[in-house]
């Protein structure tokens, strides 16, 4: 009877995604805050709470974080990540400046703690890589001289996850500093490991994966990702973070054919998380902490139109290109929510996940829209001023000027 419960409630959670996602597809929204809503719907408080599938859903929740950051980490090469960083690295430093620290700000006006803090301030941070390169998509603009550094920001963002996840797993976790440093010590020095080896025996190592065969190519990646993730795992890193290094250690072909086999997986299981994540959070504790994820989802949507402009203005790009820069980089999701399931796992601050919960749901919505209306706005504002305040003539222009009878 179990058994059937069980099977009965989770293909009726497949189901109803794949529903949400054609609903979504069909007026070309984001599926997450769908995903996200389908979970408070089914989670305690919610208008019909789940029992007997709700152990297996964790599983494929976690499963679906570890593909989400494989994937990422097969859009990248070595060589890409050590570039960026050399040449990109200010833009990252004013990226977390401008939207950490206001994270940070809140949790401590909130009255939360030091850990709650950090959480946030890494929710407010990350950008969402995927619904970003969708909205790219969507609005045909791959090859604009401004997506190059989008997607700059973006990599610096992900790179600096394989060093604030395993200071978050630990602090969430609550281990002394000794331990902790230690966790952080393993976590770099096996980041720059990979590193190291991606670089020099990247080739080496797609060749040990690579098949031509489909079916063994699937098998020995995801096993591999998996047995490193409960690896890193295992070793108070994060699972995540291995995941991420072993798609960064894949190249060539191999990055190529992993990625379009585990398209649909990563797709299934990442949706899965984000119900799971809504599963958690009682509908009924978001209606307070509606007000502040209101306030703060509108000021970092504003710091992150800041650091975009900023970035482009230093790469050389235009006004127009500055803007559309900024806005493509408002929308947060996967990330910020996986950073706020650490903390609500471990419940360390019982209104965090409703706030991030909130807070996603919100830019991940106004995100699409600020990529696509944020340059055309700021255009007619400026249009506008100089309307109402137009610039003097100088007189040599004057005097060059034609005279009209």
């Amino acid at each position: 009877m179990h058994s059937a419960v069980l099977l009965i409630e989770f293909g009726s959670i497949i189901l109803g995604l794949g529903l949400l996602g054609r609903f979504a597809g069909r007026f070309r929204i984001s599926p997450i805050p769908l995903y996200l809503l389908a979970g408070l719907a089914f989670g305690e408080g919610g208008l019909l709470p789940l029992g007997a599938s709700e152990e297996f859903v964790a599983t494929g929740a976690e499963i679906g974080v570890i593909l989400l950051l494989l994937m990422l980490g097969l859009e990248y090469t070595a060589s890409d990540l050590v570039s960026n960083l050399k040449t990109h690295y200010p833009s990252g430093l004013v990226d977390f400046a401008l939207n950490a620290l206001p994270g940070a700000a809140v949790a401590l006006l909130l009255g939360w703690g030091p850990v709650a803090t950090v959480v946030l301030a890494g929710v407010t941070w990350i950008s969402s890589s995927g619904v970003i390169a969708k909205v790219l998509g969507d609005l045909g603009r791959v090859g604009n001289r401004e997506t190059p550094v989008i997607l700059s920001v973006l990599v610096l963002e992900d790179l600096a996850m394989a060093v604030y996840l395993p200071i978050v797993t630990a602090l969430v976790a609550g281990v002394g500093l000794m331990t902790g440093s230690v966790t952080l010590a393993i976590a770099l020095g096996a980041a720059g490991l990979v590193l190291f080896l991606a670089v020099r025996y990247g080739r080496v190592i797609s060749r040990f994966v690579s098949s031509d065969d489909p079916e063994k190519l699937l098998l020995v990646v995801l096993g591999l990702t998996i047995l490193v993730a409960g690896v890193a795992q295992q070793l108070q890193v994060s699972a995540a973070v291995g995941a991420f290094l072993v798609g960064i250690a894949l190249s060539g072909e191999v990055a190529e054919g992993a990625h379009t086999l585990l398209s649909p997986l990563r797709d299934l299981f990442a949706a899965i998380f984000f119900v799971f994540f809504g599963l958690h959070t009682d509908p009924t504790s978001i209606p307070p902490v509606l007000l502040p994820a209101l306030g703060l989802a509108l000021l970092t949507a504003l710091t992150k139109i800041a650091t975009g402009y900023w970035a482009a203005r230093r790469a050389g790009i235009s006004v127009k290109g500055r803007w559309r820069a900024g806005g493509a980089l408002v929308a947060r999701g996967e990330f910020s929510i996986v950073i706020a399931g650490l903390a609500v796992s471990a419940g360390i601050e019982p209104s965090l996940g409703p706030l991030a919960t909130a807070y996603v749901l919100i830019l991940v919505v106004l995100g699409p829209l600020t990529a696509r209306y944020t340059e055309p706005v700021a255009t007619w504002w400026a249009r506008r001023r100089e309307s109402r305040h137009p610039q003097p003539v100088p007189r040599a222009a004057e005097a060059e000027a034609p005279v009209v009878d």
